[in-house]
């Protein structure tokens, strides 16, 4: 439960004269869900992006396991065990759920150069590829709740649903780490509900961030919060403490909660 998976220590992004994130620290453990929140250009995407190697650091350092990652590609770091959702829901939307899910699988498996005569290699090694293959894709679904909705195309799926897809393709990649961008941002209550009950599921193997503006969710799931303002770290904490600290509520929150 206390596995330390992840860690960014003193990240700063500058962009000119302007410090996006400045000198934000962060760890990361299994079984634990840390929500970031704060209001609209606080930096929490640009952390995101930092954390997941989609923007180089200006200063500071990414820890993923025990092996630094501060600088690496998105691609490499990902095979390191991170998954990120983003902003923007990311999946094929012509293709099925199936379909999105087992490209995902498929991505962690080693590519082979191109061989003419492949045709005539052991077939074995295939078939235990195949098979590890459709054990991410079945876990995946299963975890994401599409089980009913597996050959049904992605473009014809709810919002809340092709979210959950996009869960589902991170979660086939096995990362032990999730980066989590707003992933109700547009949802209902039944669909926000249903979110909230799959982060649950997923939460006691993986190490989690979540970034969001929906508070009651925000406060349902998280273990830890750190609150950001203009690029800075303003409070951290157990939800209890933040949620009463006074210049989390003036900058933030406000008095109603």
């Amino acid at each position: 439960m206390d596995e330390l998976l992840l860690s960014a220590r003193g990240l700063t992004k500058r962009f000119g004269g302007l410090a996006a994130v400045n000198g934000v620290s962060v760890t990361l453990h299994r079984g634990r869900i840390h929500a970031v929140i704060g209001p609209n250009g606080a930096g929490k995407s640009t952390l995101t992006n930092l954390l997941s190697g989609d923007l180089p650091p200006t200063a500071g350092s990414v820890t993923l396991g025990s092996t630094d990652v501060t600088g690496w590609t998105p691609e490499r770091i990902s095979r390191q065990g991170l998954g990120r959702s983003y902003q923007k829901t990311n999946i094929f939307m012509p293709l099925t759920v199936h379909e999105n899910v087992r490209l995902a699988a498929q991505s962690r498996e080693p590519q082979q150069p191109w061989n003419p005569l492949r045709w005539l290699s052991d077939t074995r090694a295939d078939a235990i590829k195949n098979r590890a293959i459709g054990t991410r894709l079945e876990s995946a679904i299963e975890l994401s709740g599409l089980i009913n909705r597996r050959m049904t195309i992605a473009g014809t799926l709810s919002h809340g649903e092709q979210r959950q897809l996009e869960i589902a393709m991170t979660l086939a990649t096995e990362p032990a780490v999730l980066l989590l961008d707003e992933p109700l941002a547009g949802m209902g209550v039944a669909e926000a509900q249903r979110m909230v009950e799959l982060l649950h599921r997923i939460k006691p193997a993986h190490a989690i961030m979540l970034v969001e503006h929906d508070m009651d969710a925000v406060f349902a799931l998280a273990d830890q919060l750190t609150v950001m303002v203009n690029g800075e770290v303003i409070a951290h904490g157990a939800p209890a403490d933040v949620r009463s600290n006074a210049a989390v509520q003036a900058a933030y929150l406000g008095e109603d909660h």
